[in-house]
């Protein structure tokens, strides 16, 4: 199944950037051909990651710690499920419960297994949004080059290539530092929430979270500041303080529902967006300007990233009202949030076929604009029809079905 989706993202890559390539001569077509390749390799493994994530949960990935007496009621219900029914892992975007392997993980740790706490540090930068962040790069990259003419055949390789990858560091270190800092002051909530993320199950030491955590928040700024342009280095630092405020008091911006879902979508949605395509730019030469597509995408990823910022939470109910942490799913409950998350989000993809109807001729592609929008909005659609409100594996899976939403707009973001 890997394989074939890795065929098809090639597929649509080759056909885009050739068909561009060829109105500009043999040079630029074979440079095509080799940035296709180049991406076709870090595409990989961000594919072969969406086929195992769930298998991967059912044992390795997803632990969980010997229940406390909040967590006993839990780990008792977890414990009497049929083995078959905690193997599949769609019932979170990370995976669901497994208390055994989570007692095995921990006991490895503690025997001093150099895997189990390179396992343990994979599950602590939560693998989800890592490979946000890594679509979003690469999506980004090859927007900004496929929008400048000239940029695939006469930019210096040898150069750029290495930049690119150390931006990409940066930012993955970035997303990193944000969402562990989040795991060392919500640890008690994630006892209640997410019992196999490792900092709540023990897999990790407070004291590593907090030197990985100050590894990676001082490292990629850093990088940032020394590599970058003076802009990008004050965006970074933006979404960095942004990040930090989130989880830690006494701001913490996570208690208020509006400042949370603010913090979120301007982080993911437009700072991480604009960042990659203007650090692209800036990298060929060539002047930033808002294209269409641009500030299509940015619009786009911000109304999108506001409702992840709220449908996050509803899987976190119980945990969010033990520790007074007050979110829009809290307030007005399950049913409410999906029917104004899935309304939302139905907007958002009229919103983007509009602009592809409306739009001057020649602006966007109209099959992947209009009809992928279209077939996407279908699948919300269809994924919300199958919501139970009241059960707590069908909410997990109508989360991570909006992620993999998520993921497949910047598929089409380099295709339209």
């Amino acid at each position: 199944e890997s394989k074939h989706t890795y065929c098809l993202v090639h597929t649509w890559l080759v056909s885009t950037m050739v068909k561009s390539s060829r109105r500009s001569g043999g040079a630029r077509l074979d440079a095509a051909r080799l940035l296709v390749r180049l991406v076709s390799l870090l595409l990989l493994p961000v594919v072969v990651s969406f086929s195992h994530s769930g298998r991967a949960s059912s044992s390795a990935s997803v632990r969980w710690t010997r229940p406390t007496s909040q967590t006993a009621s839990v780990a008792a219900r977890a414990a009497k499920m049929p083995t078959s029914r905690l193997a599949p892992l769609d019932m979170a975007v990370e995976g669901d419960f497994d208390p055994e392997a989570i007692s095995r993980s921990v006991e490895e740790v503690k025997d001093g297994s150099i895997r189990a706490r390179f396992r343990a540090l994979y599950k602590f930068t939560r693998p989800h949004t890592i490979r946000g962040t890594i679509l979003a790069s690469i999506a980004g990259t090859i927007r900004a080059l496929v929008d400048t003419p000239g940029a695939i055949a006469n930019a210096n390789w040898g150069a750029n290539l290495p930049r690119a990858f150390i931006g990409m560091a940066a930012l993955l270190m970035g997303n990193a530092f944000i969402v562990g800092i989040n795991q060392i002051f919500d640890e008690g909530i994630d006892k209640l929430n997410k019992p196999f993320l490792p900092v709540a199950s023990g897999e990790m030491s407070k004291r590593f979270a907090w030197a990985a955590v100050l590894g990676c928040g001082t490292i990629g700024p850093i990088l940032v500041y020394n590599f970058f342009p003076t802009v990008l280095f004050q965006l970074y630092m933006l979404g960095w303080g942004l990040g930090a405020i989130y989880s830690v008091p006494p701001i913490r911006t996570k208690r208020n529902a509006v400042a949370a879902g603010l913090t979120i979508a301007t982080v993911r949605g437009f700072l991480l967006n604009f960042g990659v395509y203007f650090a692209v730019k800036d990298a060929i030469g060539a002047p930033f300007g808002w294209s269409p597509k641009v500030s299509f995408i940015a619009r786009f990823m911000t109304m999108f990233a506001s409702v992840i910022a709220v449908t996050k939470d509803l899987p976190d109910i119980e945990g969010d009202k033990a520790y007074n942490i007050s979110t829009f799913a809290t307030r007005l409950g399950v049913p409410k949030i999906a029917a104004g998350a899935t309304f939302l989000l139905l907007l958002n993809y009229v919103h983007a076929i509009l602009t592809g109807l409306l739009s001057t001729a020649g602006t966007y592609r109209m099959l992947p604009m209009v009809g992928g929008h279209a077939v996407l909005g279908a699948v919300l659609a269809y994924r919300y029809s199958q919501l139970e409100p009241e059960s707590i594996k069908s909410i997990k899976r109508y989360y991570k079905h909006i992620w993999d939403l998520f993921y497949s707009e910047y598929v089409l973001y380099t295709l339209i």
